[in-house]
């Protein structure tokens, strides 16, 4: 592979080059390769940099090398086909972050699975008035909720300023199921923390200082950031898998970056295994639930 422009700062402040990118990814590819595997990608840009204009790319092109595995969807939107990029080995992972791309947005299902997410997720989404123990206190939130369930659930650091938890489904249920059943979590969780949380996707009703409870991830071709992508943020953090001893006000959102996050690994391995392997049983915890 040829990579272009190498030495073009990315990070500012740090100094990071678009070449620093290159090599994480490129270091980090026995990890996230397991989470991208037959996974559509959404491609997000930053060709400048984290200062620089960004913009989404969905179409793999004309010009997609051979070894770029892709999906094609039939867009109702754009009237055409587009053909989304799968992340399937590391020179498509490369190719990606030569693009441009910082981060990683996988879909939540496979392309043997489309209409089948793997996992659900609540996305802890702050605004810029809440603070970080409070984002704790509402990942802690979901997590009271999912032990009441029996739910299995895996929490990580966004890499910018909230927080994921994942339930594995292993595609047993379609995305209406998995996106009502997700609206039900969050609802039991704003019950726990109702003085800065909120189900309320738009700001004005949402109000300025309550976190969102995001349950509308939850649906076709929506993405977030997958564990171990960098973020375009300052600082180049990276989405970070925890255990949930470590979820207390001593995390800091930008303490694991792409200078330290592989002593973590060699340290813990990958925490976050479990939510491609892993089965929730949506029916028993809705009787746990009382639903």
């Amino acid at each position: 592979m040829t990579f272009t422009n190498t030495e073009k700062i990315y990070w500012p402040k740090e100094g990071y080059t678009k070449g620093d990118l290159i090599n994480y990814y490129n270091s980090i590819a026995p990890w996230i390769l397991p989470h991208l595997k037959n996974r559509p990608l959404s491609l997000k840009r930053n060709p400048d940099g984290i200062e620089g204009p960004s913009f989404y790319h969905k179409d793999a092109g004309e010009h997609a090398p051979d070894f770029v595995t892709v999906f094609p969807v039939d867009s109702k939107s754009s009237n055409k086909v587009i053909d989304y990029i799968v992340c399937n080995n590391l020179n498509t992972l490369l190719y990606v972050a030569n693009l441009g791309c910082i981060e990683m947005n996988p879909w939540n299902s496979t392309m043997q699975h489309p209409d089948h997410p793997t996992w659900l997720v609540i996305d802890i989404d702050p605004s810029d008035n809440n603070t970080f123990e409070q984002v704790v206190e509402t990942a802690l939130a979901v997590k009271e909720v999912c032990d009441k369930g029996g739910l299995p659930a895996f929490c990580k650091t966004s890499g910018a300023s909230g927080m994921h938890v994942y339930i594995p489904l292993k595609q047993a249920y379609d995305y209406d199921q998995v996106r009502d059943f997700a609206h039900i979590i969050a609802g039991l969780v704003h019950e726990l923390v109702p003085d800065f949380t909120s189900l309320e996707r738009s700001l004005a009703k949402r109000g300025k200082n309550n976190i969102y409870i995001d349950f509308l991830q939850n649906r076709p071709g929506q993405t977030l950031s997958s564990v171990y992508s960098v973020r375009p943020v300052p600082g180049a953090t990276v989405s970070t898998p925890l255990e949930w001893k470590e979820v207390n006000r001593r995390l800091h959102p930008g303490q694991f970056t792409i200078r330290n996050i592989s002593k973590r690994l060699d340290a813990k391995g990958d925490l976050f295994k479990g939510v491609l392997t892993g089965k929730a049983n949506m029916a028993k915890a809705l009787d746990a639930f009382g639903a």
